[in-house]
């Protein structure tokens, strides 16, 4: 019970990290310089202190270790680390959680239209505009990002290709559905008969 505890209190950032220095041993900078070229802030929140504050407490706990006889730079950010034995296995525990499967996320765009019956009809088609173009942004932005990744990994059957394609198929889905609300926007009307708590 208090291993399961101790496993459980890996954060998102702890977990990125282990994974990420499980592939090889790198120092703090590199770290981040990674997470950026693989745009891993696009699916995990982990903040540049983030890392360096998850890098000392796995440390301390003993799921990293710094690894000797690797050249570094000057300065304590700049240790080589890598993850232990203890690191792998925690980050196998946390990665079996049932909650990964078992949580929605509550989209801020979902959030706005539950309340946009409240906004004048020019606003609602002007966010229905933005948020299709902004979608039509992202879309390339991804569809880019699966050809360079394609291009490293050098085969369609590896987690991050699933990811972006998982990511692409929402955003064309997105973009489709809204497509269809802006035809519908001249028929909407208020609920006819709305159910109140008496």
């Amino acid at each position: 019970m208090a291993r399961a505890k101790r496993t459980h209190a890996l954060t998102i950032p702890d977990l990125v990290l282990l994974s990420l220095l499980a592939e090889r041993p790198m120092h703090g900078y590199q770290a981040n310089l990674l997470l950026e070229q693989r745009q891993v802030r696009d699916w995990a929140g982990v903040s540049r202190p983030q890392v360096y504050y998850s890098l000392e407490k796995l440390l301390k706990s003993g799921m990293l270790r710094e690894v000797e006889g690797v050249e570094a730079a000057a300065g304590p950010e700049r240790r080589v680390l890598a993850t232990t034995a203890k690191g792998r296995g925690a980050l196998a525990a946390a990665l079996e959680r049932e909650d990964w499967t078992t949580q929605r996320e509550r989209p801020a765009f979902l959030t706005w239209l539950a309340l946009s019956w409240q906004a004048t009809p020019g606003a609602v088609r002007r966010q229905i505009v933005r948020r299709k173009e902004f979608l039509a942004s992202e879309l390339a932005r991804e569809e880019a990002t699966l050809r360079d990744v394609l291009q490293e990994v050098g085969h369609a059957h590896h987690e991050a290709v699933w990811m972006l394609r998982l990511v692409i198929e929402q955003c064309n889905t997105e973009l489709a559905w809204l497509g269809k609300i802006e035809s519908e926007l001249p028929q909407r009307e208020r609920a006819r008969n709305p159910a109140y708590i008496p």
